[in-house]
């Protein structure tokens, strides 16, 4: 582990909830899994899933392997100050996309999917019915 035991905040490990910046505090201690996140077997939505909290209880019901323990040296980053972790967590909804009432663009779109390789194969056809010689 790092000899520095730098102490973080909550509020500051909280805002590393990113795909690209991702910090997990497991058993009191801040860990950086950003260069983890394409390689986890469970993949990065497991991760993201477990960042805002302590993930303690995410961590040791999963049952990790003595490798995968061993594996968590090189990510830490320092501890985190408990004072600062509430105990219980507030929900925030995840984001959800904007839903578009105009759907004109979407239908468009896939009847021209449909329309377009109807017309390449008539097109096809009578070039092949007039061309053709008897």
């Amino acid at each position: 582990m790092a000899s520095d035991r730098k102490v973080h905040l909550f509020e500051e490990v909280e805002k590393h909830n990113k795909t690209k910046d991702c910090w997990l505090i497991i058993s009191g201690k801040v860990y950086d899994v950003t260069p983890f996140m394409d390689d986890h077997p469970g993949g990065d939505e497991v991760l993201l899933s477990a960042t805002g909290k302590d993930a303690t209880n995410d961590f040791e019901d999963v049952g990790h392997s003595d490798s995968a323990r061993e594996m968590m040296d090189k990510y830490y980053i320092g501890e985190i100050d408990t004072s600062t972790v509430p105990l219980r967590r507030t929900y925030v909804p995840p984001p959800q996309a904007q839903y578009n009432h105009d759907k004109l663009p979407e239908f468009i779109i896939k009847i021209l999917q449909f329309l377009v390789p109807l017309l390449i194969l008539g097109l096809a056809f009578a070039v092949r019915t007039y061309t053709k010689k008897d």
